[in-house]
């Protein structure tokens, strides 16, 4: 192919990452969700979980708004991720007193027994799939949160 109709700069894709790390990114959240829907959760449901957990040991009171923050994720998919937490009776969302368009979060008891047991799955999944880059954990991590800034 000449080079006017190359659409990219580099030949294979694998040169490009992006391109790896949205590779790596669905492995991992395929063999996630392959796991924890054992439990009947998502990725997605364990991570705001996990998200309400730790905001909630910071903050008195955690709204849907300061969790779609915290976990970076969208707005209304946040919204609907909650509401179908708070119908399996893992979360409570109530109305703010102060504000009445926002709600605040409570994990239920259940929730808190649910995101046990489901860390405990994640922490599995991770060890297998991480297993080739755990010698380079420390570098590894510190690149993540560089490219999170």
């Amino acid at each position: 192919m000449d080079k006017q109709n190359q659409i990219f700069s580099y030949v294979e894709p694998e040169e490009n990452s992006g391109y790896l790390l949205w590779q790596v990114t669905m492995q991992w959240q395929l063999s996630m969700n392959r796991a924890l829907g054992k439990m009947e959760l998502t990725l997605t449901q364990f991570s705001l979980m996990a998200g309400l957990y730790w905001l909630s040991r910071k903050e008195k009171t955690v709204t849907q708004q300061q969790l779609a923050d915290y976990a970076n994720t969208d707005k209304m998919m946040t919204s609907k991720v909650l509401m179908a937490l708070e119908k399996k009776q893992i979360i409570k969302r109530v109305k703010d007193p102060v504000d009445s368009r926002a709600k605040q979060l409570k994990i239920t008891s259940k929730g808190t027994q649910i995101l046990k047991e489901a860390y405990h799955i994640v922490e599995q999944v991770d060890a297998v799939f991480f297993k080739n880059v755990i010698k380079d954990k420390a570098t590894f991590d510190h690149l993540l949160m560089r490219l999170i800034k």
